[in-house]
C-alpha cells in the first residue's frame, strides 16, 4: 500500500535511485520509453553525450529502440534528472515536445489522426494516454460554454520535474494539435502551477497564447470550436484498427489498474466536493459493491486512493506557492483550515507551511 507520508519528500534520491516511501508506482516497469528516445535523439543531434545519463538506472541507451522496452518512473527521472543537470538549458522539454510528430506516437498516433474530428483525436488521445509513455496524468475538462481543456496532473510530489514534464506534455500535444489541423491552430491559454520561469518568452513564442504562471492547474485551454474540425485523415477502418491494438498493449496489470486510474481522475476532478466511494461509484456507472471488489483486486482501497490524491494536489498547490493554506484546503474540500492541516500532517508528517518551507 501507498505510503502517503513519502509525498512531503522529493520523489527519488538520485545517490540511491530509491524512493523515500514504499510507493510501488515508482519503480513498476509499465511506461514505454518515448520521452527518454526523444530526449536522447535530442542530445545526440545537439552533440551532447548522455550515455552516461543511464548509470545506475539498469538501463543502457541502446535500449531505448527496443519497441517492448518498459521503464519505471524512478528511471526516467533520473535520466531526465541528470539530463536537466548536463544541458543546464530552461525550456528542455519545450524543445524535446517540439520534435515529436503523430509518428512519435505509434498506434496512437494513427488512432488519432484517423478520427473523425480534432474532438475525436483528443479523446482518444487522453484515453490511450499511457501508451506513449507519459508520466503525467491527464484528462479532458470543459470550462465553460466556450472553453474546454487538456488538463495534466502530476503523479507524484515531483517539483524539480514538473516544469520539464509540463512543457514536453505541451509542446508535443501543440505539434499534434497543428499537424492535425493546420499552423494557424493557437490554444486560447495555457496555465501552470509553477512560477514564471526565466525563458518564459519561449513559452510565448512557442504557445502563442495567453499564459498564467503560478495557476491552481496545469492545463492548456481552447475555444471549443476547434473539437468540431474535421480531420482529412479520417479512416474509420484505420481507427478502428489502430485503437483495437492501443487497447492490446495494456498488460493484464494495466487492465487491473485501470480502475485505479479513473478513481484518481474523477477524485482529483471534484476533490472540493469530498466525493465518498458511492459517489464516485455512481459516476462510473458501478455498484459500490463491484467498484469495492475491483479495488481490491488491485490491491486498493478507497480511502488510501483519496489520501494520495488529495496529498498530491495539496503539495502541488503549496509548491506553487501562490495559495495561503486555507485556500489549498478548500481546493480540496476542506472548509475548515484546521481540519486541513490535521489531515496534511496525517498525511505527510509534516504541517503544511514547513512542506512548503522544504518545496522552496
Amino acid at each position: 500500500m501507498t505510503s502517503v507520508a513519502a509525498l512531503a519528500g522529493h520523489p527519488m534520491d538520485d545517490a540511491t535511485g530509491s524512493p523515500p516511501g514504499a510507493d510501488p508506482r515508482y519503480t513498476v516497469a509499465d511506461i514505454p520509453p518515448n520521452i527518454l528516445v526523444h530526449l536522447t535523439q535530442l542530445a545526440l543531434a545537439r552533440g551532447i553525450p548522455c550515455d552516461g545519463w543511464f548509470a545506475g538506472t539498469g538501463l543502457q541507451r541502446d535500449q531505448l529502440n527496443d519497441p517492448t522496452l518498459r521503464i519505471s518512473y524512478r528511471q526516467a527521472h533520473m535520466v531526465i534528472r541528470r539530463a536537466l543537470q548536463a544541458t543546464g538549458e530552461a525550456g528542455l522539454g519545450l524543445a524535446v515536445g517540439q520534435i515529436q510528430t503523430l509518428g512519435s506516437f505509434g498506434l496512437l498516433g494513427l488512432a488519432m489522426m484517423t478520427s473523425p474530428t480534432f474532438g475525436d483525436a483528443m479523446s482518444v488521445g487522453i484515453a490511450h494516454h499511457r501508451v506513449s509513455g507519459s508520466l503525467l496524468d491527464v484528462s479532458f475538462e470543459v470550462l465553460g460554454a466556450r472553453e474546454v481543456a487538456l488538463a495534466a496532473w502530476p503523479r507524484f510530489n515531483d517539483a524539480l520535474l514538473l516544469p520539464f514534464l509540463c512543457e514536453e506534455l505541451f509542446a508535443s500535444s501543440l505539434a499534434i494539435a497543428r499537424q492535425l489541423l493546420g499552423a494557424a491552430f493557437r490554444p486560447s491559454r495555457l496555465e501552470v502551477t509553477y512560477a514564471r520561469p526565466a525563458n518564459a518568452q519561449a513559452y510565448a513564442d512557442h504557445f502563442q497564447c495567453e499564459l498564467v504562471f503560478g495557476a491552481r492547474f496545469n492545463r492548456v485551454v481552447l475555444d471549443v470550436q476547434w473539437l468540431a474540425q474535421p480531420l482529412t485523415t479520417h479512416n474509420p477502418f484505420t481507427a478502428q484498427q489502430a485503437l483495437a491494438l492501443c487497447t492490446q498493449q495494456y498488460d493484464a496489470n494495466g487492465m487491473r489498474q485501470e480502475i485505479v486510474a479513473s478513481v484518481e481522475r474523477l477524485l482529483r476532478s471534484h476533490l472540493r466536493q469530498q466525493p465518498r466511494l458511492p459517489d464516485v461509484a455512481r459516476m462510473l456507472n458501478m455498484s459500490e459493491r463491484s467498484l469495492r471488489r475491483r479495488l481490491s483486486e488491485s490491491g486498493r482501497i478507497f480511502r488510501e486512493i483519496h489520501d494520495r490524491v488529495r496529498a498530491e494536489r495539496a503539495l502541488e498547490l503549496l509548491h506553487g506557492g501562490a495559495l495561503s493554506v486555507a485556500e489549498i484546503g478548500l481546493e480540496i474540500g476542506f472548509s475548515d483550515p484546521r481540519e486541513f492541516r490535521r489531515a496534511f500532517k496525517r498525511w505527510t508528517g509534516m504541517p503544511p507551511r514547513n512542506a512548503r518551507q522544504h518545496a522552496a
